[in-house]
């Protein structure tokens, strides 16, 4: 059941200023959006949730274990003198890229291969693993982060994933050793390029001893630069073997006790988290840019009246039963009584008035709310007569029918003749009508035309018109769409009102716009609008119901 449809626009609340009153109605109208498409967003969370749980349970497991590494720093061990070496310290950023390079990987890869702590098959789809990693540039089965201070010292902690806890203990460990002979290996070419260029001092010092016509003070000065040499020489070798990098070993990898992947709820639950935040914001986003009607506010702007609001009606009824007894069995009759009380009230006591019910575009219902406006009018007692004037694709012979029961035809003017609206304009003095309900006549279209301009241009059609109207309280004429042809602009002129029909979440009200434009520039007497197949969340708060409750013994 639905409320009272509004004839004119309430005055707004002049309490409230004019940009919350708007921010109101674009909240609300915002909040509508999503509730309408809100069955659809929790039905799909509902069947993303427990897809992405089982689509995660079915993957394999995942392990993770680290191995921490500190920078030493380059200050000296009491008591060692030169004796030990320590690389500088790495620049941020530096280990990172050593462990993307080809000297680390190609090391870590080799280390896997040889360890004997893992079976074949698993060693060898680490090493594919890493080698495709190292083509592409991009870790993902190592990781490495760091917390640094301003002086580049701090831990560096490596991470690596396996198929099992061994294996990821394994390629942490590795990876760690590997940074490690990496880091040392930076002082030790340091050491060996200084020992090959003290070699190099000594050979051109011995050469130049071998000469004869050195004096004796050049002889002695070249023999205490050899002595010197060789005792620079002694000592980068000494220093080779006692060379340190600028990391060292804080904590070996651990074997870990569970996975930490797959987690199917964890999954499952963020999953269906962001398919509801991620369809609640593609609705609001699909309301915000909706430009069709949404509801009766959207038609009162326009400046004419809303005169019914027309539940949709379920299709199996319909099918069932037919629009005019499936429109008696649910919510419409309340609706129809509303419009047909709202209708009457903008037109004069004067019979045979001249209603045409039109649409801007095809399939916004005006045949089927044509043929339940004129059965609420003859419940109430009125003769009314619907004159289907689509000639081109004429639907009221297809709506009476579905009752499948032999219609009886009833003289509308002479004696005889035709039974189609086509054939009428053509010979206008013998007209007979079907009688479809009592107190409910119909001339049906006839078959398609396409000239239908042509035979609609005639001079007398207002005559004939009101001839036809003559012994009826109230005429419905069921026009073609506004915007579709201009056979309604042609018939809106000789007529006392005119309904244009907006479907809800269908009809653009920039088409409203241009049909109203078109009636207007045409003359025709706009009464207003109604909405049509209006959906159920739209109508809640308006629902009524039937009870009754005794009093009570001694209530006040």
């Amino acid at each position: 059941m639905t409320a009272s449809q509004k004839v004119n626009p309430s005055p707004s609340n002049s309490d409230l200023p004019i940009e919350n009153a708007e921010q109101e109605i674009e909240l609300s109208a915002l909040w509508e959006g999503i509730r309408r498409r809100l069955p659809w967003i929790l039905l799909t969370t509902a069947l993303v949730t427990p897809a992405v749980y089982f689509w995660s349970k079915s993957q394999p497991d995942v392990y993770e274990s680290s191995s921490s590494l500190v920078t030493a720093g380059t200050s000296g061990i009491p008591g060692a003198g030169e004796s030990l070496v320590r690389a500088s310290t790495l620049p941020e950023g530096t280990l990172q890229e050593a462990l993307q390079g080809p000297v680390v990987m190609r090391d870590i890869i080799r280390r896997v291969a040889k360890t004997t702590a893992l079976p074949q098959a698993v060693r060898q789809e680490i090493s594919a693993d890493l080698q495709k990693e190292l083509q592409e540039r991009e870790l993902r089965t190592i990781e490495l982060s760091s917390r640094l201070d301003l002086s580049a010292n701090g831990i560096y902690t490596v991470t690596a994933k396996g198929p099992s806890a061994a294996a990821a203990t394994v390629l942490a460990d590795a990876a760690a050793q590997s940074l490690l002979n990496w880091d040392r290996g930076r002082a030790l070419s340091s050491l060996k390029r200084a020992e090959r260029s003290l070699r190099a001092q000594l050979a051109e010092v011995d050469r130049q001893l071998a000469t004869e016509d050195l004096d004796e003070v050049d002889r002695q000065t070249l023999i205490a630069a050899r002595a010197n040499t060789q005792r620079n020489l002694a000592q980068t070798s000494i220093q080779t073997e006692g060379v340190a990098g600028s990391l060292e070993l804080v904590a070996p990898a651990v074997e870990p006790l569970r996975p930490v992947a797959p987690r199917p709820t964890r999954n499952a639950v963020l999953a269906g988290l962001l398919t509801l935040l991620l369809g609640t914001g593609l609705a609001a986003l699909r309301t915000v840019t909706d430009r069709t009607v949404r509801g009766e506010d959207d038609l009162l702007q326009l400046g004419f009246p809303v005169l019914g609001n027309i539940p949709r009606l379920r299709q199996r009824d319909i099918v069932m039963s037919g629009i005019v007894r499936a429109a008696r069995a649910a919510g419409l009759y309340e609706a129809v009584g509303f419009l047909r009380v709202n209708l009457l009230s903008q037109l004069s006591e004067r019979q045979g008035q001249r209603v045409m019910v039109t649409s801007t575009a095809p399939g916004e219902g005006k045949s089927s709310l044509t043929a339940t406006l004129a059965d609420g009018l003859a419940s109430s007692g009125q003769r009314v007569l619907i004159i289907d004037a689509d000639l081109r694709r004429g639907a009221q012979q297809e709506v009476w029918d579905k009752y499948e029961r032999e219609h009886r035809w009833v003289q509308l003017c002479g004696e005889g003749g035709v039974r189609t609206f086509q054939e009428a304009l053509r010979q206008p003095e013998h007209v007979q009508v079907m009688e479809a309900e009592a107190n409910v006549h119909v001339l049906p279209a006839g078959p398609g035309l396409h000239d239908s301009l042509a035979l609609l241009n005639r001079a007398d059609l207002g005559t004939l018109l009101s001839r036809w109207s003559a012994g009826y309280d109230l005429v419905l004429i069921d026009s073609p769409p506004l915007l579709a042809i201009a056979d309604g602009l042609v018939l809106g002129k000789h007529v006392d009102g005119v309904l244009l029909i907006a479907e809800e979440g269908r009809t653009s009200v920039q088409m409203v716009r241009q049909a109203i434009r078109r009636a207007q520039g045409s003359g025709l007497p706009m009464l207003g609008f109604i909405l049509n197949k209006v959906s159920a969340s739209s109508r809640d708060s308006y629902s009524y119901g039937y009870g009754y409750s005794p009093r009570k013994q001694g209530a006040q």
